[in-house]
C-alpha cells in the first residue's frame, strides 16, 4: 500500500477542515401558540407539551 513520503502540514489540515462546520438550526414560529421551536422537535409552552401544532401532554390533565 502507498503511504505518504511525510505529513501533511497544520495549515493543509486546518483548511481541509475549514469546510466542515455545523449549519444554523431551522427554527420555526407555530401559527397556534405563537412559539418559536427547532423544527421536528417538541416544545414547551408553559407546561404542556407540543409537537407538529398539536397538544401532546397537558399537566394540567395529568393531576
Amino acid at each position: 500500500m502507498p503511504n505518504p513520503k511525510r505529513r501533511f502540514s497544520k495549515t493543509r489540515t486546518a483548511s481541509r477542515r475549514s469546510t466542515k462546520k455545523a449549519g444554523v438550526p431551522t427554527v420555526t414560529v407555530d401559527a397556534n401558540t405563537g412559539e418559536t421551536h427547532l423544527r421536528h422537535r417538541a416544545y414547551k409552552v408553559g407546561d404542556d407539551l407540543y409537537y407538529n401544532g398539536k397538544l401532546l401532554v397537558s399537566k394540567n390533565a395529568a393531576e
